[in-house]
């Protein structure tokens, strides 16, 4: 059986956006714009056009999802428009990091903040270690505690689409919640100034802002999350560009009031030296005259939950399209006769992730595949261009907003990326694409056997 069941609305999958895009990065990198970009009204703007342009994307996403409601997102869209290789390495580059890399680095983290409550459970000492050549796998608290998350969440998802989305919308709720009403207490009843929000404290350069729009968009990643379950969101012309749009809004209105919180508790240059760990304790001690450190650290735990359970339903769907498609291992392309999910793709990458979990080579992987993560967003947006030039008379329910000119905007913007990167760490972007190119063998190993049937209906 390879066919999923249409049950998730335009809430449930804009939540799946929401979750994918607000981890914790929200927390550390307006430490890092504010350095680049010392004056408050052009920080904002650029939170404010680095959340437009996301937003250029996923309406150039919508447009694509719209076009081919499947299973796979980017995966989808790059083999219509480029050929099966290049969908193909944006799979891999899902599986091996972008997907599971993300999902091991969160669930650390989570343990981390617990550890808070539970100190054991932030514990990283090694209790046993596996001498596997290359990569030793060091079994730690901390790692076990990670793996505890990965199961649980696995085995959610793995039970269907019904507990999945139950568990998603309650976290997704829950993590807005809390935002909504930090920011609104810091406002209404915060000691802070709002003639900071209006203040410079240095002279901003083109080159600043430039590099102040990286860390930016790197925040905003995931806004394409509802792409990738198009196959089960019902009505899916309508309610994936829904879902998309309202997500990434939800997504720009949280980050624009969370950098404006920040300026009006603290001046520019406070909050360029603030401790990178511990941003939110020093907007709230300011605000309201105490450190806030575990609340903070019980909001952070369900904010990283979230994530971690968004990627959980979210990456499996690209390698049951892969598979589906003959270019993954089969087995991946099955789906449960119960539940209706592919329970073998989420096993399969929740079993890579806890391998990552244990492997000291997770933070170079996922450093490694950045490069190729803003590569594959540029192609799959540019693939719009391609598409309505290869087939212009096919039936597009939605229509990117302000084509040409919104997506060509995505695309320049995300090529200064890479440029930027490739100037200023050459080798690591190299290293990203030999860890795609790795994936090459099995691509040619399992393209041999015929795509099975479904998809589109």
């Amino acid at each position: 059986m390879t066919q999923l069941e249409r049950r998730l609305g335009p809430i449930d999958a804009a939540a799946i956006v929401v979750s994918n895009v607000i981890g914790g990065g929200i927390f550390f990198v307006p430490i890092l714009v504010a350095g680049l970009v010392p004056d408050a009204r052009v920080m904002l703007l650029v939170w404010l056009g680095g959340g437009m342009l996301a937003f250029f994307g996923a309406m150039a996403y919508a447009e694509l999802a719209a076009l081919r409601p499947r299973s796979g997102g980017e995966y989808v869209y790059l083999t219509e428009a480029y050929g099966p290789l290049a969908g193909f390495f944006t799979g891999w580059t899902s599986f091996v990091a972008g997907f599971s890399g993300a999902m091991a680095a969160s669930s650390l983290a989570l343990a981390m903040y617990l550890g808070r409550f539970v100190p054991w459970a932030g514990d990283a000492t090694a209790l046993v270690t596996v001498p596997i050549p290359l990569v030793p796998l060091v079994v730690s608290r901390r790692a076990l505690v990670a793996l505890a998350v990965l199961a649980l969440l696995t085995l959610v998802h793995a039970r269907g689409l019904g507990p999945g989305r139950r568990v998603q919308d309650a976290l997704a709720a829950a993590k807005i919640l809390a935002l909504v009403v930090f920011a609104a207490a810091g406002f209404a009843f915060g000691t802070g100034s709002a003639a900071r929000l209006v203040a410079g404290t240095g002279m901003v350069t083109a080159s600043g802002i430039v590099g102040a729009f990286i860390p930016v968009m790197f925040t905003y990643s995931g806004w394409n999350a509802a792409s990738y379950v198009a196959e089960e969101v019902r009505t899916p012309g309508r309610n994936v560009p829904l879902a998309l749009g309202l997500g990434t809004l939800v997504v720009i209105a949280l980050y624009m009031a969370l950098n404006a919180l920040n300026v009006f508790a603290m001046p520019m240059t406070a909050l360029a030296s603030a401790p990178g760990d511990r941003l939110v304790d020093a907007v709230a001690e300011r605000l309201f005259g105490f450190a806030t450190a575990n609340l903070v650290a019980a909001f952070t735990i369900v904010s990283i939950a979230a994530s971690v359970s968004a990627m959980v339903l979210a990456g499996p769907r690209v390698y049951f399209a892969m598979a589906r498609d003959g270019v993954f291992p089969s087995g991946a392309a099955r789906v449960h006769s119960r539940f209706r999910v592919p329970v073998a793709a989420i096993v399969a990458q929740s079993v890579w992730s806890g391998v990552l979990v244990l492997s000291g080579s997770l933070a170079q992987l996922v450093s490694y595949t950045g490069f190729t993560l803003v590569l594959f967003n540029l192609l799959a947006v540019a693939a719009v261009f391609v598409l309505r030039r290869r087939i212009p008379d096919a039936e597009r329910p939605f229509r990117a907003w302000g084509y040409p000119w919104a997506p060509a905007l995505f695309v320049a913007a995300a090529a200064v990326m890479l440029v930027n990167e490739l100037w200023r760490s050459r080798g690591t972007a190299l290293a990203g694409l030999a860890v795609i190119a790795a994936g090459l063998p099995v691509f040619w190993l399992t393209r041999r056997r015929p795509p099975q049937t479904g998809g589109d209906r």
